[in-house]
C-alpha cells in the first residue's frame, strides 16, 4: 500500500490575532519581551517608552504591525497621545499593558529616603499606570470590551523585597486594579496585575552576561522553586494569557509570579536545610528530636 510521507505542519496558534496592544515601557526588559510575543502571536502592538533608540530598533527589527511612539507615562499629555495615536492608526485598542516603572536603591531605612525619590516612583509607577487606565478606559468603553494589564511587584505579598518607596508606588497599583475592577467590568473591561519576583531585566544594573548569570543564580537561590530561573520571558507570557481570550473571565487579581517565595515561611526552609545538613554529618538525631 502506498502511504504518503508528506508532513502536515500545523501553524501556531496565534492567541492575539488582529488585537491592538499598546505596551508602556516596550523598548526593554519586560516591554521588549512582551512585544516580541505578544507580536509573534498575531497582535498590532505599539511600543512606548522613553528610550527611542531602543524603541525604534525593536520597532523596526519586528516590522509589520509594530511601531514605537515616544511617551513618558508620567506626562498625561504624551499618555493621551498615545492612546489617540493608536487609535486613529487601528480604529480601536484592546490591550492595555502599563508596563513602565522605575527603580530607586534596593533597600535602606525610611530616613533616608529623599522626597524627591518617593514622587519620582508614584509619579512613574502609579501615577503612569493611573494615566495609562484612565486613557485606556476612555476609548475602551464605548468598544463595550477590553483588557488592562500592570506590572505591580512580588514585593506586594510580602515584606522586605524593595525599599519603601518603591513598596508604595507597587502596592498602589494593585490597590487601583482592584478599585477599577468593579467599574469597568460593567463596560466588559477586564483588569489585572502581574507581579513579578527578582528578576534581571531593562532596569537592572548588569552590564555583562556574566554579571547577569550571577545575579540570576543569586536569586534564584534565594527562591523556593528549584531547578528554574525567571526571566522576562516568564512574565511576557503571564501577561500573554491574561491578555488572551482563555484569560476571558479572569479579572480583579495579582497575578504574582515568584515560584511560591511569597507564601513560604522563609524560617521554616532555612531551618529545613540546616536540619538538612546535620542528617548528612549523623548529628541530627539528638537536636532535632531531643
Amino acid at each position: 500500500m502506498e502511504t504518503n510521507s508528506a508532513v502536515t505542519v500545523v501553524a501556531p496558534r496565534r492567541r492575539l490575532q488582529g488585537q491592538v496592544v499598546i505596551i508602556t515601557g516596550g523598548a526593554s526588559g519586560i516591554g521588549a519581551s512582551s512585544v516580541e510575543l505578544f507580536h509573534e502571536n498575531g497582535a498590532k502592538v505599539v511600543i512606548a517608552d522613553i528610550q527611542d533608540d531602543l524603541g525604534q530598533a525593536l520597532a523596526s527589527k519586528l516590522g509589520e504591525n509594530t511601531s514605537y511612539i515616544h511617551c513618558d507615562v508620567s506626562n498625561e499629555d504624551d499618555v493621551m497621545n498615545l492612546v489617540d495615536t493608536t487609535v486613529a492608526k487601528y480604529g480601536k485598542l484592546d490591550v492595555m499593558f502599563n508596563n513602565a516603572g522605575v527603580l530607586d536603591r534596593s533597600s535602606g531605612s525610611i530616613l533616608g529616603v529623599q522626597k524627591s525619590e518617593l514622587d519620582r516612583l508614584l509619579s512613574v509607577n502609579l501615577g503612569g499606570a493611573f494615566l495609562g487606565a484612565k486613557h485606556a478606559t476612555r476609548v475602551m468603553k464605548p468598544q463595550g470590551k477590553g483588557c488592562i494589564l500592570f506590572t505591580a511587584s512580588a514585593c506586594t505579598s510580602i515584606a522586605g523585597l524593595s525599599s519603601h518607596a518603591y513598596a508604595a508606588s507597587k502596592s498602589g497599583i494593585c490597590g487601583l486594579a482592584k478599585n477599577l475592577t468593579p467599574e469597568l467590568g460593567q463596560y466588559g473591561i477586564r483588569v489585572n496585575c502581574i507581579s513579578p519576583y527578582g528578576l534581571v531585566s531593562g532596569m537592572s544594573r548588569v552590564s555583562c552576561e556574566a554579571e547577569r548569570e550571577k545575579v540570576e543564580a543569586t536569586l534564584s537561590g534565594m527562591g523556593t522553586l528549584r531547578g528554574e530561573v525567571l526571566r522576562t520571558d516568564g512574565i511576557a507570557k503571564a501577561a500573554l494569557f491574561l491578555a488572551s481570550d482563555e484569560a476571558y473571565y479572569v479579572s480583579g487579581i495579582n497575578l504574582v509570579v515568584d515560584g511560591g517565595f511569597s507564601v513560604v515561611n522563609p524560617t521554616m526552609i532555612a531551618n529545613r536545610n540546616r536540619n538538612d545538613q546535620l542528617r548528612k554529618a549523623d548529628l541530627s538525631t539528638d537536636i532535632i528530636d531531643g
